[in-house]
């Protein structure tokens, strides 16, 4: 397509077929964002946000795949530039610079949907570039081709974004734009049960089970395995199963190798996990109320202890204490005088009492 005298070679749509199985209130969600319901109305840019692997691009996917609009999908990296997003030059064959539209400037130009995936690997340089697009003015402007790039009245966009620490900090001003924020929750049971299946119809029921059992303790535990993971998990133990038809391994000795070999020797022993990422400033489960600064999680004193414990502990408290001279009744509080708290370095009486 030629824009403004410079001709630019489009990028070609994704051809993903995606069934968005479970939580269909977030995939509601998504497409109210993309509604334009007046004529002086805008489309949202949501994000989604949620931890790696939970299917934040398969709702997108899914949700342009409702809308029946053209799917792009760019993937961002923290060495992402402005050109690479826009308008990247490249030389020809004959000597001479190609134009080359990124799949995002592409969706704009023929009004398709593009996913920024794992947008907040992206630094604020790349993002201030997307400024324009992102709000009412909806256009984008190549230094490099020297153009600037209006978005067709179909356009639509969404950003995905990993909850961890591997990634930058969003501007406010970028983070204004990008609303609303959609969460992603782990799916339940039967969810999750349906999306394995889905994925590998072929798969034993057997090692199906085990997978959601250990999925499901793992999301309880507020551990960030997800479905992807047992996804691999089952690919990788029905390999092993079907490598050797001489002395297969067993189902179950199959599944606890792959799990080793996937997500690490510590996630045979999840309870013993959780534990430890409890007592490490990475872990999940860190105290967040005040009180935990100064009691166990188990002490009866803990403010979030119940009201019976904390009377028992501190009964116990004053029986152990009955013979302590500092310990006294209320009375005796009441009438101790200032010269209790404090005595005189000397007997010289112009000196005053220290403290």
């Amino acid at each position: 397509m030629e824009i403004q005298g410079v001709r630019l070679h489009l990028a070609h749509p994704h051809k993903i077929v995606q069934e968005w199985i479970g939580q269909q209130e977030i995939l509601k969600q998504v497409l109210a964002c993309w509604l334009v319901i007046n004529e002086h109305d805008l489309p949202l840019t949501p994000r989604l946000v949620g931890p790696p692997g939970i299917g934040k691009t398969a709702l997108a996917v899914a949700a342009a795949a409702v809308r029946g609009q053209e799917l792009y999908i760019y993937q961002c990296t923290a060495d992402t530039r402005p050109e690479d997003l826009l308008v990247t030059p490249v030389l020809a064959e004959s000597g001479r610079i190609a134009y080359h539209a990124s799949p995002l400037v592409t969706a704009m130009i023929r009004g398709g949907i593009c996913i920024l995936d794992e947008g907040n690997r992206m630094n604020e340089k790349s993002w201030a570039s997307l400024a324009p697009l992102l709000d009412y003015r909806r256009y984008v402007e190549s230094i490099v081709a020297g153009i600037a790039i209006g978005a067709h009245a179909d356009f639509r966009c969404a950003v995905t974004m990993n909850q961890d620490e591997s990634t930058f900090e969003i501007p406010d001003y970028i983070l204004s734009r990008l609303q609303p924020t959609l969460q992603l929750s782990f799916p339940n049971r039967e969810d999750e049960l349906a999306i394995l299946k889905y994925h590998l119809p072929f798969c034993a029921p057997d090692m199906l089970a085990m997978t959601v059992e250990f999925l499901q303790h793992a999301h309880q535990l507020k551990l960030d395995f997800s479905t992807r993971d047992g996804l691999n998990v089952l690919r990788y133990a029905m390999k092993r199963v079907a490598q050797d038809t001489t002395h297969p391994l067993t189902v179950d000795a199959a599944w606890r190798e792959s799990l080793e070999h996937c997500l690490g020797a510590e996630a045979l022993d999840l309870e013993r996990l959780a534990r430890a990422r409890e007592k490490t400033l990475g872990g999940q489960a860190l105290p967040l109320g005040f009180g935990d600064f100064f009691f166990s999680a188990n002490d009866p004193l803990h403010p979030d202890a119940s009201s019976n414990e904390a009377g028992e502990a501190w009964g116990q408290f004053l029986e152990g204490n009955e013979d302590d001279e500092d310990v006294d009744d209320d009375d005796d509080f009441d009438n101790l005088t200032d010269s209790d708290f404090f005595e005189s370095d000397s007997d010289d009486d112009d000196e005053p009492p220290s403290n």
